[in-house]
């Protein structure tokens, strides 16, 4: 499907019907397969044969969409689990352990930040955070035998940066590790971090790619072109596995040595997998996730253009505005579109913003983002009420902060309420 044009691969990759066979991806919904004889099974169980040994590490409706994200990012595999947090869990664990540490925006998502700094360090793994307005040589100093990979957010959720993909590609291949980069805001249709010199990325499939706020999910999706080998600083793919029977992954899966492991150790014992029908869904949505993701970005650009004409606006954040300090960037990783999110900060603080919210008629305030129905939230209160003053501060989040996620509707009808509800805190 690789000579395919995007829009095509997204209704055309992964699901490849034969004769007489369904027209639409079937749903497998089965926890167990049948094999023709007891050695067949064992050489899956030796990862020396393809197939499906057990609806925990791989099924049949989930490949299919697995082989269309992958083919959407330009990668050489990807694994679906349960949501955009679980990925990100993985991708981090699948290289980095106990006694290690990985470098890390610091204005990523709340959520995220929460994984690293509470919860993987109760795994004994250390996250050291980095600001865009630290220079190369700043960053460079973080840097030990221990670190084990850089990681950020294409735009970041939800203070709107732009992650400077080349960049910290450079950085983290200067000291020999990977760069992981989490697409979801962008999706594979506005930016494909792997053209920037990204090794793996990885998505919350809960936003734009199912779109209709249906499903969780998530993916992780490797690259194929990191040398793991060299360094000598990632042995769980370049020595033996024990828990199966000594096979070493850079050997016997060459450039999918990484997502191979992921899948066959991690999901295998930590089971955070997708449910058949969940892959179903977010297939449907993969569907028609180009059209949307048009819309969306083209609504977006309208109601950022507007908010920054109304006197009860005190900032608007949105990369494609000229004004934006990220317009540069934006226009080198995205040029298409930079999403349907925008924030914005209102007069009067939290109370303020607290009334525009309650005065809104279409958008609709619900905690999640990036779905075709337009929606608000203070993520002061909501996502990073965990945060402490000083993350909500690095993370660009005030008490005025508004993410304002912009549907698919007629845009015509969002500024309208928009409106009406402006006029509330006047």
């Amino acid at each position: 499907m690789s000579d395919y044009q995007f829009e095509t691969k997204c209704i055309q990759s992964g699901y490849h019907p034969g004769n007489s066979e369904p027209r639409t991806l079937p749903i497998y919904q089965s926890t167990t397969y049948k094999y023709d004889d007891a050695d067949a099974l064992g050489q899956l169980f030796d990862l020396k044969a393809e197939g499906h040994m057990y609806s925990r590490i791989s099924n049949p409706t989930l490949a299919a969409v697995e082989e269309k994200l992958s083919d959407l990012e330009g990668g050489v595999g990807a694994m679906l689990v349960s949501s955009g947090q679980a990925a990100n869990l993985l991708a981090v664990f699948n290289i980095c352990s106990a006694g290690q540490n990985l470098i890390a925006m610091n204005n990523i998502y709340g959520g995220t930040i929460n994984l690293l700094s509470v919860t993987m360090a109760r795994m004994g793994i250390e996250v050291r955070y980095i600001s865009e307005k630290m220079t190369d040589e700043e960053v460079d100093a973080l840097f030990d035998e221990n670190t084990r990979l850089v990681f950020g957010e294409t735009i970041a959720n939800p203070a709107l940066t732009v992650f400077d993909i080349s960049r910290y590609a450079a950085i983290a291949h200067r000291h020999q590790v990977p760069l992981i980069v989490d697409n979801t805001f962008a999706t594979p249709f506005l930016c494909r971090p792997f053209e920037h010199g990204a090794d793996i990325v990885t998505h919350s499939t809960s936003k734009y790619m199912d779109g209709h706020a249906n499903v969780l999910g998530g993916v992780v999706i490797d690259g194929g072109t990191f040398d793991w080998e060299t360094s000598g600083k990632f042995p769980e793919l370049t020595t033996p596995d024990e828990s199966y029977h000594g096979v070493v992954y850079t050997k016997q899966f060459g450039r999918a040595a990484y997502v191979t492991k992921a899948r066959v150790q991690l999901l295998r014992d930590f089971g955070c997998t997708m449910a058949p029908i969940s892959a179903y869904l977010l297939n449907l949505g993969l569907e028609s996730m180009a059209l949307r993701v048009r819309k969306h970005s083209e609504n977006a650009l309208e109601v950022a253009k507007f908010l920054e004409t109304q006197p009860q606006v005190l900032w608007v954040n949105y990369p494609k505005l000229p004004s934006s300090p990220y317009h540069e960037l934006a226009e080198k990783y995205l040029p298409d579109g930079a999403s349907g999110v925008v924030s914005f900060g209102v007069k009067g603080g939290r109370a303020a913003a607290m009334k525009l919210m309650n005065s809104l008629r279409l958008a609709q305030i619900v905690v999640h983002v990036a779905d075709a129905r337009t929606c608000v939230l203070h993520p002061a209160s909501t996502t990073h009420r965990q945060l402490t003053d000083q993350q909500l501060a690095d993370s660009g989040i005030g008490p005025e902060f508004i993410r304002f996620s912009v549907g698919i509707e007629d845009v015509r009808d969002i500024i309208a309420d928009l409106k009406q509800a402006l006029a509330q805190i006047d």
